[in-house]
């Protein structure tokens, strides 16, 4: 069928200077704009992505202004419509395909995981899968067990595929248009309660390494390793730590695979401490890859053993208190530079 003819959008988030303060989730929209007007192979697909605008609203009225084509509503169909973004991005095209929630994802793992990763390998470089995945996971406020899924190191083993993690209005942009320009597969993590989250954004043109971690605030003490959401749980635990004396250095991982290990072991050859916080799950997490590497790698420059605040083993509960019992809390951050920076034991049992 023949795409439905463009027509004029009515007022809409209003666009953003570079240096204006927008909310994360306008960050990506607008950086979904501004490929979608640069780029005419860059199309969305994914359920209630054209007229009602996507869950968070990412796309809101973007058909309207691309049309109905390049913004696809597709049927509640996970395999069916990745397996169409892949089938685009080998045919020329630059899909950036929405989950409605990650935990939604699984039912397309074979898709991610047999062709979106590997169709290049096993073409022998004959196709390239430029495709961005992306959409929303991680703990919210009771979205209970299904909604809360944290699914970082189910892609992380997947031979093929680049992995990022957003936290700020700024760099969910920048690294959102970096992940459309890629000629390689990017699964793209946002967090469900940073969507509000406000700050402010580059202009047009500002592009972010995907493979570059951030050095939130730089420290001698200790080296705190954490991405998404955990950032904001770091940030707040950091404000008590330094008005007990200690100096940490905070480092969002952006990049979940690869790591950026230039940064990583620039900052533990100064501080020789390192611990990592994370919602992920604390068998088989982020932080359980990170922590082996480091230990392989940076051993000699470590003054004690690598500490891991991690998500407890357990589905998430919708009740408030108990959900909030499962993942890292600043308290627990708190503590646990506390006891590595005065030689104690850190009980993570407990976490």
């Amino acid at each position: 069928p023949a795409a439905a003819a463009p027509v004029r959008a009515r007022r809409g988030p209003a666009p953003a200077r570079a240096g204006k303060e927008i909310l994360l989730w306008e960050a990506l929209r607008e950086a979904t704009d501004e490929e979608m007007e640069r780029d005419p192979t860059v199309l969305v697909m994914g359920e209630d992505v054209g007229h009602y605008g996507g869950s968070y609203k990412v796309t809101y009225d973007l058909y309207k202004k691309f049309g109905e084509m390049r913004l696809l509503d597709t049927p509640i169909a996970e395999n069916g419509f990745l397996g169409m973004g892949v089938g685009a991005a080998m045919t020329g095209l630059r899909p950036i395909v929405e989950g409605m929630n990650m935990g939604f994802l699984l039912l397309a793992f074979n898709q991610i995981s047999n062709n979106c990763g590997m169709l290049h390998y096993t073409s022998g470089g004959q196709y390239k899968v430029p495709m961005v995945v992306r959409g929303p996971g991680g703990v919210g406020r009771q979205l209970g067990a299904e909604h809360s899924q944290r699914l970082e190191s189910y892609f992380q083993s997947i031979p093929g595929v680049q992995l990022v993690a957003c936290s700020t209005p700024r760099n969910a942009k920048a690294l959102l248009k970096a992940a459309i320009r890629s000629d390689n597969p990017v699964i793209f993590f946002e967090h469900v309660l940073l969507y509000n989250v406000k700050g402010e954004v580059g202009g047009a043109d500002e592009v972010q390494c995907l493979e570059r971690a951030e050095v939130v605030r730089p420290g001698t003490d200790i080296s705190i390793f954490t991405y998404s959401r955990m950032r904001y749980v770091v940030q707040q635990a950091v404000q008590t730590l330094v008005e007990k004396g200690y100096d940490p250095e905070v480092i969002d991982l952006v990049s979940l695979k690869p790591f950026d290990l230039e940064t990583i072991s620039q900052s533990i050859k100064k501080t020789h401490k390192v611990l990592i916080v994370e919602e992920c799950m604390r068998t088989g997490g982020i932080g359980s890859s990170l922590s082996a590497i480091i230990n392989e790698k940076y051993m000699e420059d470590l003054d004690c053993e690598v500490v891991r605040l991690s998500s407890q083993d357990v589905p998430t509960s919708y009740a408030y208190e108990l959900e909030a019992a499962t993942i890292v809390q600043a308290d627990q951050v708190v503590d646990a530079v506390d006891k590595m920076c005065t030689g104690q034991k850190v009980a993570v049992g407990a976490f």
